[in-house]
């Protein structure tokens, strides 16, 4: 159910880049972050270098490339180790498919409340109700 979101800027012009790097952040938000592949989706944008700035210079001045990797997920589902090794993978990950990479490349793990965040018309918590509920139901029936 995590929402993924990756800018990235570099000098490597391959057509199935967006789609390796998609491919990437669902595997690693699944083996680190134990997300469900399923319901995960990833949005990758590409970004001129010469339009990315870095201390007052483009990476394309700099020769590095760059990312901003935003990962959405449910506040209190994953520890800080977790967090740590995704964001410790992801930029390894990154630096692999784009590199070398500028050190202001981010990754954000952006946990948030279940009452507000969902997909498919229902909260998190509400699908977590809803399962506990069912959950319930087939233990008296």
């Amino acid at each position: 159910m995590p929402m993924i979101s990756i800018q990235y800027a570099s000098s490597r012009r391959q057509t199935e880049l967006p789609k390796a790097i998609a491919q990437a952040a669902q595997r690693l938000s699944s083996d680190i972050l134990h997300k469900d592949p399923n319901v995960t989706a990833v949005v990758v944008e590409e970004i001129d270098p010469a339009k990315w700035f870095i201390a007052d210079k483009s990476l394309a001045a700099h020769g590095l490339a760059s990312f901003w990797l935003d990962i959405r997920i449910v506040d209190g589902t994953n520890t800080r180790e977790e967090k740590a090794a995704f964001v410790a993978a992801a930029f390894a990950t990154m630096n692999e498919l784009i590199g070398p990479l500028h050190a202001e490349s981010y990754v954000h793990v952006d946990d948030v409340r279940g009452d507000a965040y969902g997909y498919g018309g229902l909260t998190q918590n509400e699908r977590y109700i809803a399962g506990k509920l069912s959950a319930v139901q087939k233990a008296a029936a």
